[in-house]
């Protein structure tokens, strides 16, 4: 049976108060088994808690009295505590199928473990935002999510019409996503939505269908993104990326849609990821333009908030976070003067870098290195699926500044690591920099 195994008990919480520790198991909550972190948070909303726990095999019970609002303080080892539901599609441009085969099994331990599971839990939607198909859920997953009232959810749709869609997922037990959407548009459960555009499959007018069905549902469905297929060189199905006329062709589209739903619904709800515009070398749009949502885990408007930061930087600060390490993460403190007569050295992937080398045109000492992707192949051109070796190798090869910063989206495995497992001080060790 699933329990939750305790990794931290915040100082003075009403964990500690009851003297729970770190390695205990959290067994049951006034009765409840918790699967999650989502059940420990709705089972101890109420003011008397009994908690069973477990300590190297021995169980014990806790009672205690919790303030209305008070958290339990405490953090788990893993978000899930009955493992994490798997994904029971096929989409050819799912990333996982997309890795490496035949790798090295010394390149292959120091990548991330996740990106080899194909995951499609619900649960993490809620509690990350990551995007899911909705085609994996039983009657209880839909019973728990009306009562806990698990909103919003983030839904990979790529097509309304239910056959494409199956042929897209290469799923043919997939449901009727219009049908799911609107069950939790009863259940008052917010929905953000998401279509992975790939030419000659769902684009033209099965692109329209999607959008014009998706946004009947608004505002319960609240925002639809549109995102360019994305293909590793280890591709080995039918897809292929688009071209340039196929690109523009796409923004001309859903731009002439944003138009239409602007005066119709008073919001754009359909958005465009930054890659789109900046594949055109077209600006990107206004932060209005995104009506007050954070889509920028979709990469949705991600370019304009670091436009808008670098203009905040030229005003007060460089936003510049030194370490020991001299490979930096933004910081609010560093002043530009105080990089003088430093020189620095910015890296990012090949998609940002006309951007960034436009913005430091006028920023002395400044310089821009792109890096292309010799790992998963230069089709994949954003800065947060490099790695850390392709960054190694390929700096070796060039003149770089006293101080290197790498992009901080590269880092967002555990502990900071790159997706094959690299810490930015590591980065820095192999590239002779002083520790």
């Amino acid at each position: 049976m699933p329990t939750g195994l305790i990794a931290a008990v915040a100082p003075g919480s009403l964990a500690q108060r009851v003297g729970l520790q770190p390695r205990d198991e959290i067994l049951s909550i006034n009765g409840h088994r918790p699967r999650d972190v989502i059940d420990v948070q709705f089972y101890s909303a109420d003011e008397r808690l009994t908690l069973r726990a477990r300590r190297n095999g021995e169980e014990f019970t806790v009672e205690v009295d919790r303030q209305y609002g008070e958290p339990l303080g405490l953090e788990f080892a893993r978000p899930t505590f009955d493992g994490i539901r798997r994904c029971n599609n096929r989409c050819e441009f799912c990333f996982v199928a997309q890795m490496p085969p035949n790798m090295s099994p010394h390149i292959r331990s120091h990548m991330r473990r996740s990106l080899y599971v194909r995951d499609d839990d619900y649960r993490h939607s809620f509690l990350f935002g990551n995007y899911v198909t909705l085609t994996n859920l039983d009657e209880g997953d839909w019973a728990r999510i009306g009562e806990q009232h698990l909103s919003p959810l983030y839904v990979s749709v790529h097509a309304t019409e239910p056959d494409l869609r199956r042929r897209i997922l290469r799923n043919p037990d997939a449901p009727d996503v219009m049908a799911q959407l609107r069950r939790l548009a009863d259940s008052s459960v917010e929905v953000h939505s998401q279509i992975v555009v790939t030419p000659g499959l769902n684009d033209g007018p099965h692109l329209d269908r999607s959008i014009g069905d998706l946004a009947e549902l608004y505002p319960a469905v609240r925002s639809l993104s549109v995102v360019p297929v994305g293909l590793t060189k280890y591709h080995r199905g039918g897809c292929r990326v688009h071209a340039d006329a196929e690109i523009a062709a796409v923004v001309e589209q859903v731009t002439r849609w944003q138009a239409r739903l602007r005066e119709r619904l008073g919001v754009h709800f359909v958005y465009l990821s930054d890659e789109w515009y900046l594949r055109l070398g077209r600006r990107v749009p206004e932060l209005e333009h995104y009506d007050g949502l954070d889509l920028t885990e979709n990469g949705v408007g991600l370019t304009r908030r670091f436009l808008d930061e670098w203009d905040s930087f030229k005003r007060d600060s460089f936003k510049f976070q030194v370490s020991k390490s001299q490979v930096r993460d933004p910081n609010p403190n560093l002043k530009p003067e105080t990089l003088e007569p430093e020189t620095l050295t910015l890296v990012t992937g090949t998609l940002f870098a006309p951007v960034l080398r436009q913005l430091t045109s006028q920023v002395a000492h400044v310089s821009v290195i792109p890096v292309p992707n010799r790992f998963f192949g230069e089709t994949v051109t954003v800065a947060g699926l490099l790695t850390g070796q392709d960054v190694v190798a390929q700096l070796r090869e060039r003149e770089v500044g006293d101080i290197v910063m790498l992009p901080p989206a590269m880092f967002g495995g555990p502990e900071g690591q790159s997706l094959d497992g690299m810490r930015p001080e590591e980065v820095a060790e192999a590239l002779g920099r002083p520790g």
